[in-house]
């Protein structure tokens, strides 16, 4: 099988969260992570032992797979690139993303491209119905998040303080994928979780924030790494701290509380953590769009501009009495379903079998085409 991942080191992000679960396929059936970008490969033989192979040139990789007993492709994001590889006809080829999100992103029109698309629950599904045209809903299987099975050794230690966890995303590639706080509340909610007595603030933002050419997001970013790592030289005790590079799923053990933006790290925490509160930024200021755009908004307490100034008592607030506890329990069962530890990751084997076997039932991409 066939792992592909055509774009530069800067998405690595993407394929990390799937190398544990791609493991587990490997033992099943062998998987080979193919690669477009030299810094790519080499950054991939970092991450995990699977096979890799490099192919810069679009005659290379057509040639790899002309030469190779390639059963199935996967996609773990949605670059243009992908469809140098969707032109290959005697795979099938599963489209799995990167995460699960509310992002306009996250319903692209390339997924008819694919054979199979495979989702987390309902929400996904509705999100794809409200996007496309022609919405052919039998390539989708929903099979949960497979990476929220994994459960990765904490990076934070214990304490015995509440733990404030700011995580927000990046600016996106355009202003519809834009959801990100920090250039517009990240210094200021920064400030009001370092407000709260007996507490420890964690800074974990996308790994794209720390790099961004964005002016505001760049002055911001630092602003809030100031903040943090001035509140720990003040105070060495509470164990203030920025973590750019750990994984989030290894940074959500120990924490009491979230306040992040639109992305896959609010559902993630939604799914591992239902019983501790959540808080979902806005910068657009607009209550009725977000609630209509992202339900998981209407399981939490909103931060926008009319909010952010009182952040400090309201995290007080939720940290004393959990007031949304049985909407996010209803909220996560619209996201993942009803999948209990371990199921996700089994329905998801369950799916690349059952695209395989389709494969190998029509056999009609296997023989040569016949005259009419």
């Amino acid at each position: 099988m066939v792992v592909y991942f055509a774009d530069d080191p800067c998405r690595l992000y993407q394929l990390r969260q799937w190398v544990p679960v791609f493991e587990l396929l490997d033992q099943a059936h062998p998987v080979l992570v193919v690669t477009r970008h030299p810094q790519t490969y080499v950054a991939v033989g970092r991450l995990t032992r699977l096979r890799r192979v490099c192919v810069p040139k679009l005659a290379d990789l057509v040639q790899l797979y002309d030469d190779s007993d390639l059963k199935a492709a996967i996609y773990v994001n949605n670059s243009a690139l992908n469809f140098h590889s969707l032109a290959a006809t005697r795979m099938i080829h599963i489209h799995v993303n990167h995460g699960e999100s509310d992002k306009v992103c996250m319903a692209s029109n390339q997924a008819k491209a694919y054979d199979r698309v495979l989702v987390a629950g309902e929400a996904a599904l509705r999100r794809y119905r409200a996007a496309l045209i022609e919405f052919d809903e039998r390539r989708f299987v929903p099979v949960g998040r497979p990476q929220l099975d994994l459960r990765p050794e904490p990076v934070l230690p214990p304490t015995a303080r509440r733990t404030v966890l700011y995580a927000p995303t990046w600016e996106g590639e355009n202003a519809a994928n834009n959801f990100t706080s920090v250039d517009v509340h990240g210094p200021a909610i920064a400030a009001a979780a370092l407000a709260l007595p007996n507490v420890r603030v964690v800074y974990k933002p996308h790994p794209r924030v720390a790099s961004s050419t964005d002016p505001g997001m760049a002055t911001a970013h630092r602003r809030i790494v100031g903040l943090v790592t001035e509140a720990a030289r003040r105070e060495p005790a509470a164990g203030h701290r920025v973590l750019i590079n750990a994984d989030i799923l290894a940074v959500f053990p120990g924490c009491s509380v979230l306040i992040t933006d639109i992305s896959s790290v609010g559902l993630d925490f939604l799914y591992l953590h239902v019983d501790k509160p959540l808080f979902v930024t806005d910068r657009r200021n607009d209550r009725a769009r977000l609630d209509a755009e992202a339900p998981v908004s209407r399981c939490a307490d909103v931060v926008d501009a009319a909010t952010v100034g009182s952040l400090t008592g309201t995290l007080a607030q939720r940290l004393a009495r959990d007031a949304y506890r049985a909407e996010r329990e209803a909220m996560r069962r619209y996201y993942f379903g009803d999948l209990a530890p371990g199921e996700s990751t089994r329905r998801f084997l369950g799916a690349v079998e059952e695209a395989l076997a389709a494969r190998q039932t029509d056999r009609r991409h296997l023989a040569p085409a016949e005259a009419p």
